[in-house]
């Protein structure tokens, strides 16, 4: 709870900052109350949870108490950022969309993955699966990223993978982040924005504005909070 705190307290000093996405577990008995307490705050903006700090959405998913969580979150109007999939986050994903279809659900990092040979058939199954739900979007987030051990920020190593996922979402379902300052062990923040410039590029412009911010403002409905932001 004092993370959540910490992290609205640091938004709300500077105007930049239009939301923030907190840490709390739909499965505890105080969640309902801080959801509550929390949702209050025009900078609060959903919850994240997948394959970070020990937590296991696949689990979950078939747990009728963060069900619950889930759906009292979407009656909220905010959203879950599920983070670092794999194939079981995907499939927990897809049916914990079936379960609360009004839920708002944001795939995190998606570029990022690599499937095995073995993988790649569930994958590609999966992604059939994730086009169908209008409700599941994608970040374009963690595009440059190591493989095999080696990081090239060349657009031709990442072109193919990104044209694959804009494909199964769809101009309106993808919205750009650049995982600073997490990305930092990996390219310069500078390396990923030029990049994400660079194929946002080849597309028109309206679509590039989506990506890079009306897509966000649909998905988590942030209010600005500067002149110079868009509304």
């Amino acid at each position: 709870i004092e993370d959540n705190l910490w992290a609205l307290q640091v938004a709300q000093q500077d105007t930049m900052i239009v939301g923030v996405i907190g840490n709390l577990q739909p499965d505890k008995p105080e969640f309902p109350e801080y959801l509550d307490r929390f949702r209050k705050n025009s900078l609060f903006r959903g919850i994240r949870y997948g394959n970070l700090w020990g937590y296991s959405l696949s689990q979950q998913v078939e747990n009728p108490v963060f069900i619950d969580g889930m759906k009292r979150l979407a009656a909220a109007d905010l959203v879950l950022d599920s983070a670092n999939p794999d194939l079981k986050l995907l499939q927990a994903i897809v049916r914990l969309s079936d379960r609360v279809p009004e839920l708002r659900i944001i795939i995190d990092h998606l570029p990022a993955m690599e499937p095995t040979k073995g993988e790649l058939a569930e994958y590609e199954k999966l992604l059939a699966e994730l086009k169908q739900r209008s409700g599941i979007h994608m970040k374009l987030s963690s595009v440059i990223h190591r493989v095999a051990g080696a990081v090239s920020t060349e657009l031709s190593a990442y072109r193919d993978r990104i044209d694959g996922l804009m494909d199964v979402f769809g101009e309106d379902r993808v919205i750009f982040g650049s995982d600073w300052p997490n990305s930092d062990g990996v390219a310069s923040l500078d390396s990923i924005v030029s990049l994400a410039r660079e194929y946002l590029a080849t597309r028109p412009l309206r679509v590039a504005e989506k990506i890079l911010w009306r897509n966000s403002l649909a998905t988590y409905r942030w209010t600005s909070r500067a002149e110079n932001q868009p509304s």
